[in-house]
C-alpha cells in the first residue's frame, strides 16, 4: 500500500511539473499537439500507478520523453511560420461580411447548428451583424461585428477617460502582500492604520483588501471578524 502511495505521489508531482513547464493555457486554449501531449501524459501516468509490476523508471522515462518532444515542437513552431502552420494549423474564416462560407465549413466538417451555437455563446443572434467570424487554431470562435453593430465606446463619442489600471491586492486570505505594498511605495504601518479606520484590529482579520489606481481601498473582513463585531 505504501509503495502504491509513493509511486502515485512521485508520478503526480512529475506530471504537475510537466504541465507547469507546458505553460498556463487552459484546456480549451490548447493547440492540437499540446492536447495530444496532455492526453498521453494522463494515460502514461496511470499505467505505472495501477501496475506495481512495472518499474517506476519505466513510467518516468515516457513522461520525460513526451515533455522533451513537446518542448522541441514548441521551439520549432515558435521560430518557423511554416512549421507552425503544419503543427498548429491556420485560422479559418467561416463568416465574411455577413455571409457564411459554406465551403470552409465543409472543409472543417462543422455544421450550421454548431456555428449558430458558437455565435449565441458570443451573444450574437443575427449573422448579418457579423463582419468576420474566425475559427482559431485552438477551436475557439472569434467574432468581429460590423462597425454599426459594435457597442459605443468613449472614443466613438470623443470622450476622454481617466486611467483605470488594475487594483493591487494588499491582503489575501489574511496574509499581507508585502511585495505589492513595496511596489506602491506604501508601508505596512500605513495599511494597518487604514484598516483600523474600518474597525480591523489586525491584518489577519481581513479576508481580502486591494487598492485601485484612484487610491480607494477595498476591504472585506473574515466571517469570524464579522461575528465578533456583532457580539
Amino acid at each position: 500500500m505504501l509503495v502504491t502511495f509513493g509511486r502515485t505521489i512521485i508520478l503526480y508531482v512529475l506530471v504537475l511539473i510537466i504541465i507547469r513547464i507546458m505553460g498556463k493555457r487552459q484546456l480549451g486554449q490548447l493547440q492540437p499537439f499540446e492536447l495530444v501531449v496532455t492526453l498521453m501524459l494522463a494515460e502514461l501516468a496511470t499505467v505505472p500507478m495501477e501496475d506495481k509490476d512495472i518499474p517506476l523508471i519505466d513510467g518516468i522515462i515516457p513522461l520525460v520523453t513526451i515533455l522533451l518532444a513537446q518542448v522541441l515542437l514548441s521551439y520549432i513552431s515558435l521560430n518557423s511560420q511554416r512549421a507552425r502552420r503544419i503543427i498548429c494549423g491556420t485560422p479559418s474564416i467561416v463568416i465574411r461580411d455577413g455571409q457564411i462560407q459554406e465551403a470552409e465549413l465543409r472543409r472543417l466538417r462543422f455544421n450550421l447548428n454548431d456555428l449558430l451555437e458558437q455565435l449565441r455563446i458570443k451573444n450574437v443572434t443575427n449573422i448579418a451583424d457579423v463582419e468576420f467570424a474566425i475559427f482559431e487554431t485552438n477551436g475557439s470562435l472569434s467574432v468581429i461585428l460590423k462597425s454599426q453593430r459594435r457597442p459605443v465606446t468613449p472614443a466613438d463619442l470623443s470622450l476622454s477617460t481617466s486611467y483605470e489600471g488594475l487594483p493591487t491586492p494588499l491582503i489575501i486570505d489574511g496574509e499581507l502582500q508585502k511585495t505589492n505594498l513595496d511596489q506602491l511605495n506604501l508601508s505596512t504601518a500605513w495599511l494597518r492604520n487604514e484598516l483600523r479606520k474600518f474597525g480591523y484590529q489586525d491584518v489577519e482579520d481581513v479576508l481580502f483588501a486591494s487598492l485601485d489606481s484612484q487610491g480607494n481601498l477595498f476591504h472585506q473582513g473574515r466571517e469570524a471578524c464579522k461575528a465578533r463585531r456583532k457580539t
